[in-house]
């Protein structure tokens, strides 16, 4: 199994059917362990092969802060503060970001290319600043 960095399918042709709300809908980000497949078929959040539920994680992730949608010349794009994770102690291979407040539709996968480990730290993924080198942007 493997972690493919991309935006989900289903969101492209979702967006063009209105079916997200980036800047009110509830945001979310899960992180998941090298055993999970995940990639731009992804349609959709599931619990296989997430990071287990305790020592600082809670299944289903944390809900992305402060999040934005705006443009930058002709690049539209998503952004939100840098997710955290404290008082952690588990390893991670990847995240889905996903929509909880549209049936946990899939938005993106990020693959951090190998396991990152934290234990008894913060956990935290360092998001690109926002603009053309946002997280999630259309070009």
């Amino acid at each position: 199994m493997a972690i493919s960095q991309a935006m989900a399918t289903s969101f492209k042709a979702e967006i063009l059917q209105e079916g997200h709300q980036l800047d009110t809908d509830t945001i979310k980000i899960a992180l998941f362990t090298s055993s999970a497949s995940l990639g731009a078929g992804t349609t959709a959040y599931s619990t296989s092969n997430e990071v287990a539920n305790g020592n600082g994680y809670a299944t289903g992730g944390v809900t992305l802060a402060n999040t934005t949608v705006a443009t930058s010349g002709t690049t539209a794009y998503f952004d939100s503060d840098n997710p955290s994770w404290t008082s952690a102690t588990f390893t991670a291979n990847g995240a889905l970001i996903y929509n909880s407040s549209n049936s946990d539709k899939a938005i993106a996968v990020l693959a951090f290319g190998a396991d990152y480990s934290v234990s008894g730290g913060t956990f935290t993924i360092e998001f690109p600043a926002a603009g053309t080198s946002a997280i999630i942007r259309i070009d």
